[in-house]
């Protein structure tokens, strides 16, 4: 009996459970940046091959992300409850293997680049450096969220790069927004898994704001309100953008409430709960931009 195809079929899930790709939610927190600059930078509709490169693009390199995210801690997962059963931990795919894995997918990523310009080529060195700092940023700083904050937001002037060949001033106020939401995001997640990383000595932002972790948070989401304000009038969107902000709001007034007691499980549902704050504010800017037309 052949049992090569089965013992190929379970090292393809394997992978697949590395590259999180069962669990798309990443997908999508870096998808919904890069959609709003694409469609921002164009002034509605994206040039049909740039929109296929950056999906396809942020899918590759979030698995990338994820990849060396567990090959960083693959000494630690282990002992947190909710990654002791990933992958590497588990024994189902070496280390190697998973350096081999990441530079496969980056370098698939560059690829795709190189299908666009030479300012946005020159961008995506800086997103693989940032992809790979990240996972080990919280072995020496409690600000890892404000590193993948960058990283995840690099999207921003790749985007509007790619589609319009420059960078203007207009951009960084996207790419602030983009930062200071996923600090906020990404701190409900680093509160799931507080007491393990206490135990264990790895730094975060939850960690960093303690019994503050609430109004910090809540301080972090009221400025990207704020910033997603001046990004509607430095582009010069209307009503219904601005009643897409006032959506994302109430998403985030909501998770504040999820998160009153702390617990692991209200927590994750609030960082899952921003894939609605990134999807609202993205139909307004379509829907702003159609309906001028």
């Amino acid at each position: 009996m052949n049992t090569t195809l089965p013992q190929r079929s379970n090292k393809f899930k394997n992978y697949a459970r590395l590259m999180r790709l069962n669990r798309p939610i990443g997908i999508y927190l870096v998808l919904w940046p890069t959609l709003w600059s694409l469609w921002l930078a164009a002034e509605g509709f994206p040039r049909l091959d740039i929109l296929l490169i950056f999906i396809a693009g942020v899918i590759l390199m979030r698995s990338a992300g994820c990849v060396i995210n567990d090959f960083a801690d693959r000494h630690v997962d282990g002992h947190v409850s909710r990654t002791h059963a990933r992958p590497i931990v588990a024994g189902e795919v070496s280390a190697p293997e998973a350096v081999i894995l990441f530079g496969v997918l980056s370098l698939a990523a560059f690829v795709l680049v190189l299908f666009t310009n030479d300012l946005t080529i020159y961008l995506s060195f800086g997103a693989a450096l940032l992809a790979i700092c990240y996972p080990f940023m919280k072995r020496y700083t409690h600000l890892p969220q404000v590193v993948l904050g960058a990283a995840f937001a690099w999207s921003v002037p790749m985007a509007f790069a790619a589609q319009t060949g420059e960078l203007s001033t207009s951009i960084w106020v996207l790419y602030t927004t983009v930062v200071l939401w996923t600090v906020a995001y990404d701190t409900f997640y680093a509160m799931v898994d507080r007491q393990d990383d206490l135990k264990i000595g790895v730094k975060s932002t939850a960690i960093l704001f303690g019994e503050q972790d609430r109004m910090v948070t809540g301080v972090l989401q009221l400025m990207t309100v704020f910033s997603l304000g001046l990004v509607g009038e430095r582009f010069e969107l209307g009503w219904i953008y601005k009643l897409s902000v006032l959506a994302a709001a109430c998403f985030m007034l909501y998770q504040q409430y999820l998160i009153r007691h702390r617990q692991p499980e209200a927590c994750f549902r609030a960082f899952l709960n921003n894939n609605w704050v990134g999807m609202v504010i993205f139909l307004g800017i379509l829907l702003d931009y159609a309906v001028a037309v």
